[in-house]
């Protein structure tokens, strides 16, 4: 018997299958047999994938040989599983008779699968060349910390001097040290690229990055046309916002504006808002119990996150990877985040990113949902629902309704909107770099790759590099290193934010303005991500549920909106 969620998915995939809708020819037996080989995956991978995830987290929060060496034979024993070839001959068989799969929850199930196997189909040894190869670059991520004054670094640390000193050789030895990391990591980064290329061309792809575009359901050609468009639209705001910057920023130090160099931005990517405003926007949370305004927050709009809490890993530690991250370990409900909290704006903002991948998970993904598409529809739409929460941090209003003092409420909204709108050009740019930088990297990894790099930051993010350097800066992002080809989805995921955040104000709010919609206490928010963004989980793709939850497809016009501050 259907259950009523079951119907109600039915009814979403049948809305957006297209010519699809109803296969021409509907085998029983195609569609026996689809199911068969969904039910098998599962027994043999779940348990592969649940010891993997576990390795990962053992390994991420430890440092140690021995976890990251178990993070391998994980790893390891679940390609052995997708690269047989007798395995994918079935699932490409299912697949090209997808249109006989009498349904569309099924249907879906083998096009998911699909992809999944259609990765691994390289010879096993050059697999697990990769994971090793892939495996040891995030080790030494991992372990390294720069060196200043003599003394051992942590992150927190970088960015601190980052933030505060206003002495322009001390930011420049924090900034060079904190991108020493890449001199140790590119030599292995270049054979992982090459490593990875090769097994692209082997599938067929005329690089990494084409193939991971195709297993992430994305289409190269309209993926640089958003990027096109989004550079257009964001071009002259982020030229004005910069000009704002830059000008306090030389203040601040006592340089000339035209002397500003990447040390002078409070990040070593410049991917965020340097603190230059009237307001102190650290100082309410200083005092503040920032998991407790996390907590409460989720629990008062109807997802609680108190479990989560419970297994995770938030404080700093040796060994310990140094970024945040938010795993589902089982897709059952055990899911965690790791963290390196300090109480201010920047970790504030990090929490509340981090717990919202976690609402959207196993936690409120319906069980009830196969286990091969009870996960996020796309790395993109949970990306943009962490987002979409991360933005709070900025709300005077949200602090002050979760108990948080906030001393002059009226400079802190006016530092806050502002900060947020050039959050939104800033990272906007950013992600510019990123996306034809891992571009152009896969596609000639034999070219001057810290030309290229200095070449991006130049252009789209108007940071001049410092005169005669020539290291390898662009491996000192963790992304580069261990996610390729993902960073495109930041940016989209922020579209995605925007989008869902102007229909929550819609339909939730009945037409609020969208800037003074907070969250705080709705139950009626938790239940419309429930319905609109969680149910479907990975059967519908990224494009699909955005449609479903908001009644448009991905575009700019929400965020544009929202950094224009309309």
């Amino acid at each position: 018997m259907f259950t009523r969620f079951r119907l109600l998915l039915v009814s979403a995939l049948t809305l957006f299958a297209t010519v699809e809708t109803s296969p021409v020819l509907a085998s029983p037996e195609i569609t026996a047999q689809a199911g068969a080989f969904v039910k098998d995956h599962e027994k043999r991978l779940r348990p592969l994938e649940v010891a993997a995830s576990l390795a990962w987290w053992n390994a991420n929060i430890s440092g140690k040989d021995e976890d990251f060496k178990k993070k391998i034979e994980t790893q390891n024993r679940i390609d052995e599983q997708l690269s047989n070839p007798r395995l994918f001959a079935v699932v490409k068989e299912l697949h090209e008779k997808r249109k006989e799969i009498d349904d569309p929850l099924l249907r879906r199930c083998v096009d998911v699968l699909y992809l999944s196997y259609l990765e691994k189909q390289v010879d096993p040894a050059l697999l697990k060349k990769m994971v090793e190869k892939a495996n040891a670059v995030e080790k030494k991520f991992n372990e390294f910390r720069p060196q200043i004054d003599g003394k051992e670094a942590t992150d927190n640390e970088v960015r601190k001097i980052l933030k505060e000193s206003s002495n322009s050789e001390r930011r420049q030895a924090a900034w060079e040290a904190s991108k020493k990391v890449g001199t140790v990591l590119q030599a292995d980064l270049k054979d992982l690229v090459k490593l990875r290329n090769q097994a692209a061309t082997t599938l067929g792809f005329k690089n990494y990055h084409a193939l991971m575009l195709f297993l992430n359901e994305q289409d190269g050609d309209q993926l640089l046309k958003l990027f096109d468009e989004l550079d257009s639209l964001t071009r002259e705001p982020f030229a004005q916002a910069k000009k704002e910057i830059d000008q306090e920023l030389a203040r601040r130090c006592g340089v000339k504006v035209e002397d500003l160099m990447p040390w002078h931005y409070h990040d070593p990517f410049f991917q965020e808002t340097p603190a230059v405003f009237a307001s102190d926007i650290d100082k309410p949370y200083a005092r503040a119990d920032l998991l407790k305004m996390c907590g409460d927050f989720y629990q008062g709009i109807g997802l609680p996150i108190n479990d989560v809490i419970a297994r995770s890993d938030l404080y700093e530690k040796k060994g310990k990877s140094p970024h945040a991250f938010c795993t589902d370990i089982d897709r059952d409900g055990d899911v965690r985040v790791l963290c390196n909290v300090v109480n201010d704006a920047y970790w504030a903002s990090t929490l509340l990113h981090e717990f919202g991948h976690s609402v959207y998970s196993s936690k409120n993904i319906p069980k009830t949902l196969p286990y091969v598409v009870r996960m996020e529809a796309h790395i993109l739409t949970t990306e943009g629902v962490a987002m979409m929460f991360e933005r709070l941090s900025k709300r005077g209003a949200f602090l002050e309704k979760m108990g948080i003092a906030v001393p002059d409420r009226e400079a802190f909204d006016r530092t806050g909107a502002k900060m947020l709108r050039y959050q939104l050009l800033i990272f906007s740019r950013w992600c510019q770099v990123m996306l034809r930088f891992e571009k152009g990297m896969y596609e000639n990894p034999e070219q001057d790759l810290n030309k290229l790099w200095w070449d991006l930051v130049e252009k789209y993010q108007l940071v001049k590099r410092p005169r005669g350097r020539s290291a390898p800066d662009y491996a000192s992002k963790i992304h580069v290193v261990s996610a390729p080809v993902y960073y495109h989805n930041y940016m989209m995921g922020e579209l995605f934010a925007s989008q869902v955040h102007h229909a929550i104000a819609r339909e939730v709010y009945k037409g609020a303005n969208p800037e003074s919609v907070i969250y705080v206490g709705n139950k009626d928010v938790g239940e419309f991500m429930k319905k609109k963004v969680f149910a479907p989980g990975r059967t519908l793709n990224w494009n699909e549920l955005t449609r479903f939850a908001t009644g448009e497809e991905l575009n700019a016009k929400s965020f544009a909106a929202d950094f224009k501050g309309k």
